[in-house]
């Protein structure tokens, strides 16, 4: 009878604690504090569990089969038992849910959907167990469980720690956990990068990108540049895209990770560390860390699918998305995910206000008074993008794993560039006799694969060897579009060319735990080193998307005898003497040492080498240090500093596009070919450009941690950024009435179209940043109400010059500046000085309500002119999401991001031109489409 009722606890707790998660239990996690002696080496996590119960006295109840695969480390030495069990379970899956009486219940927490199933429970005992007491911990388990299932300061973090028992909480930099609902049912944003933008405080996402590089979105953590922000997959490298974002706003000449290639659905959680971390993980680590960890589940999944467009009707967008799990071998897992998204473009654009058709006989054409004047279709992009990835991992063995992820994706975006009139020298008019709209279409190929063995020698020696190779290949073609060169004989449609950019990195990482007998807990000892590789090639287009043609028109045709602009309207084709392959490879070593010095005080350092073939070398270094002198009450501060090199893509990438300028002595924007001029071209150097060094950065935080009150955590970080040799876009450079003709000269003894600007980069100038995180999440029981998690952020920052270099004699001969007014703006001005983040998760029953509120400070979109500033006032965006469960396995939501349709100003007619593409300002924090309004379904199995 006793065995039969046992039966059914088990059941009734395999129900339970698969739901369970630990910060709904925190008044209850806490196992027996009693000393013994343990010699448990590395192994089976299941086993490691066992030998714990027997040589300290503790029953232990924990999903058996779930546990498969799992590895422990080793525990020897007297110590608490809570201590011993807490090394034993770091890095997996598993958490305390709670304790009573010498028996402790373990739950398998934030595992997804295919975690949540029942499965079986083992018991791991010394003594038979109590049944009242087993009753007892199963009664306390059905009324704590509901609060179990939010993530928080208890949460196990991997990145910014060499540890795997280190939580949020304790952490010595201030980091922010996504778990895998806050991403996918909270919201009604598509992907990885807007997701980031709607729940950090301290990112924010450019929209902005024009020409070439529209596609590619970017994000700033803490007001820094997006290649000033390392991602990583699983703790590995994530590649750069090859598209250089060019002719945007705040991020102009940055070639960021691209977070749109990664399907949500393969997300476990997100980890963003919020400070300096080049010593720790290399080059580019100057703001942070984001780090995505994968799924890893055997078993189960999920699917989803969204339909949801615009306040204005369009902007249609469809989405489907899913993962699932199997068991790969003895104890391994094999996990795919796919994400496939359909988007249709917005039209936010005003009036062409010109005169559109030659003058007969000097007076209007009567076509005036009926054309249609919204030609212009600026907003966001068509998009068609298909992501997949896996998770894969192997016991070979009892000491080692092998494990493999990887994602791929192909992408086709395409959007209309700006309107040409019928009667300007950019339009053929015996080919469009009414203008026409230049199409881009940007083509994406993209994949990375990882692989790798790790393993452990002994009690606490850890080893990881692995390589990653990816590649981003970007293919451009244009539609609608002229060569006018050419005259009438010009083809309609061009391949522009192709980047690639790819990266292989091979690292080997070694840890191990040294027990010096004088210092509270044992020291974590790491080193590593990193051998990277890099490519980079530019792909000419087809010859008709470059070359000057030599047309002139004859005597009685529009602009007779008058050159015209060579290459394909919108973007001109890459030419072939900018065709290329150039690559570059790197070394680096690092060492890591972590140590509790006394109970509440832990401190950390790390030191890292890099060499670089074309950057030199460099040593970084990081110091961090948390103290807790009450229970709950702690404060944490770090310094480092940082180093990144250029990339391949600021240092050869050459293209032109025709953008908004102001070509003075003109007040009011128009448009221009523009060309990106590599450092090391003729035009350049003619132009005072150098090689480009690397940026080195200096990075001050203090940060205040309470955790005191039960379901309350707040943090209060601090922090100063400066960076020396800073890699910035120059101004747009364009003759005036001082300059000579000095870039019309150089162009032309470059061979160059002299009827154009350019722009270069330089390390032109040194930057400090400052600001102050603040995150406050509050969890509240509800009782017949439900329970609800209330949560406020905010960031405070701002960027400011503390130098900046003289022009070169070049351009200071010609009058001309190289960092003008306006791209110093972009830095100071350009994104928001502070963001709040308000919201609350109410959950009642099967129905859950999810209400955000952000405010976004000022922003300015700075001109060379200083009347022509256009500012966006501060602005608060609702977002709700409104989901029930119609069972177990199936939710349906809706909701809307931006619900009262806020709309940035529209821009001061100087900044609006008159062709009616630029009319609201882009430097909007929240785009410039409106109100998203969505239906979501999704299921679990």
């Amino acid at each position: 009878m006793w065995g039969s009722r046992l039966t059914r606890s088990f059941c009734v707790a395999a129900s339970l604690i698969a739901i369970a998660c630990p910060i709904g239990m925190v008044a209850h996690a806490k196992p027996v504090q009693a000393e013994a002696m343990f010699n448990i080496p590395a192994q089976d996590v299941r086993s490691a569990l066992n030998a714990f119960a027997a040589q300290s006295g503790t029953r232990l109840l924990f999903p058996y089969d779930e546990l498969s695969g799992f590895r422990s480390r080793g525990v020897s030495g007297r110590m608490a038992a809570d201590k011993a069990l807490a090394r034993i379970i770091a890095g997996t899956p598993l958490r305390v849910a709670m304790a009573q009486d010498g028996i402790v219940a373990l739950s398998m927490a934030g595992r997804g959907a295919g975690a949540r199933r029942a499965a079986p429970i083992q018991l791991a005992q010394a003594a038979a167990p109590n049944p009242a007491n087993m009753m007892a911990l199963l009664a306390m388990a059905e009324v704590a469980a509901p609060a179990a299932e939010e993530a928080a300061a208890g949460d196990i973090i991997v990145t910014g720690t060499r540890q795997t028992n280190r939580t949020v909480a304790d952490s010595l930099a201030p980091i922010d956990v996504l778990s895998a609902s806050e991403l996918t049912s909270t919201s009604g944003k598509q992907s990885v990068r807007d997701l980031l933008g709607t729940l950090v405080p301290s990112i924010n996402v450019s929209n902005s990108g024009a020409g070439a590089s529209f596609a590619v979105k970017t994000l700033s953590l803490r007001g820094l540049s997006s290649d000033q922000l390392l991602v990583l997959v699983n703790g590995k490298r994530r590649h750069n895209t090859a598209t250089l974002f060019i002719n945007g706003t705040t991020q102009n000449g940055q070639s960021p990770a691209d977070l749109d290639l990664i399907p949500t659905s393969a997300i476990e959680r997100i980890e963003v560390l919020r400070d300096g971390a080049s010593a720790q993980y290399g080059s580019d680590a100057l703001a942070g860390v984001i780090n995505l960890i994968l799924k890893d589940d055997d078993k189960g999944g999920t699917a989803a699918v969204l339909f949801g467009q615009t306040f204005g009707g369009d902007g249609d967008t469809g989405q489907a998305l899913g993962d699932f799990g199997l068991p790969l071998g003895d104890g391994g897992h094999l996990h795919f995910a796919a994400d496939a998204r359909l988007q249709a473009r917005t039209d936010r654009g005003g009036p062409n206000t010109s005169v559109l058709y030659p003058r007969i006989n000097g007076q209007l054409d009567p076509r005036e008074a009926t054309a249609n004047r919204y030609v212009n279709h600026p907003g966001q992009p068509q998009v068609a993008v298909l992501n997949l990835s896996y998770d894969a991992a192997l016991p070979l063995g009892e000491a080692v794993r092998f494990y493999s992820f990887g994602t791929a994706s192909t992408r086709h975006s395409d959007a209309w560039l700006t309107f040409r009139n019928p009667n300007a020298s950019n339009n053929i008019i015996e080919i469009f006799p009414d203008g026409y709209v230049p199409r881009l279409h940007v083509y994406d190929r993209d994949y990375q694969v990882a692989a790798g063995l790790r393993g452990d020698v002994g009690l606490n020696f850890v080893w990881d060897l692995s390589s990653t190779y990816s590649r981003n290949r970007v293919r451009y073609r244009e539609t609608t579009a002229l060569n006018v060169s050419m005259g009438p004989a010009s083809p309609t449609d061009f391949y522009i060319g192709r980047v690639i950019a790819s990266e292989w990195t091979s690292n080997i990482d070694l840890k191990n735990e040294f027990d010096l007998g004088f210092l509270e807990e044992p020291l974590l000892a790491a080193i590593g080193a990193e051998y990277r590789k890099n490519w980079y090639e530019i792909g000419a287009g087809e010859p008709a998307s470059y070359i000057d043609g030599g047309y002139r028109a004859p005597p009685g045709k529009l602009f007779p005898g008058v050159a015209r602009q060579p290459g394909s309207q919108g973007v001109t084709g890459f030419p072939a003497d900018a065709a290329g392959k150039f690559s570059r490879h790197s070394i680096g070593a690092y060492a890591n040492f972590e140590q509790t010095i006394v109970k509440g005080w832990d401190a950390a350092a790390a030191v890292r080498y890099e060499d670089y073939s074309d950057a030199g070398t460099t040593t970084t270094g990081k110091f961090s240090t948390r103290l807790e002198p009450i229970e709950g009450i702690a404060l944490r501060g770090t310094v480092s500093t940082g180093f990144r090199a250029p990339t391949l893509q600021q240092q050869h990438y050459a293209s032109s596009s025709t953008i908004g300028v102001l070509i003075p002595p003109s007040t009011v924007t128009q448009l221009y070919p523009v060309r990106a001029l590599p450092v090391d071209s003729p035009a350049a150097v003619a132009l005072g450009a150098t090689p480009l060094k690397p940026e080195k950065s200096t990075n001050y935080s203090a940060g205040f941690v309470f955790t005191a009150i039960p379901a309350l955590n707040v943090t209060i970080d601090a922090y100063q950024i400066d960076i020396d040799d800073r890699i910035l876009l120059s101004g747009t450079l364009i003759d005036n009435a001082r300059s000579n003709g000095a870039v019309r000269n150089a162009f032309l003894s470059a061979g160059l179209d002299p009827n154009q600007g350019g722009f270069y980069f330089s390390n032109a100038a040194d930057t400090r940043t400052r600001g102050l995180d603040i995150v406050g999440t509050y969890r509240a029981g509800l009782g017949s109400f439900g329970r609800a998690t209330f949560s406020l952020s905010g960031n405070f920052n701002k960027t400011k010059f503390r130098s900046i270099d003289l022009p070169p004699p070049a351009l200071a001969n010609a009058g001309l500046v190289l960092i003008d007014r306006a791209r110093q703006g972009d830095f100071t001005k350009g994104t928001p000085r502070d963001k709040f983040i308000g919201s609350v998760n109410w959950e009642l029953g099967p129905a859950t309500l999810n209400l955000r509120a952000t405010r976004y400070g000022k922003v300015t979109m700075v001109s060379n002119i200083a009347a022509n500033d256009d500012t966006i006032d501060p602005k608060v965006i609702f977002d709700v999401d409104l989901a029930a469960k119609l069972n177990d396995n199936v939710r349906v939501s809706i909701g809307a991001n931006n619900l009262f349709n806020v709309y940035p100003t529209v821009l001061k007619p100087a900044n609006q031109g008159v062709t009616g593409f630029s009319y609201y300002n882009a430097y909007s924090p929240y785009g410039i489409s409106g109100g998203f309004y969505y239906t979501r379904l999704a299921f679990t199995f």
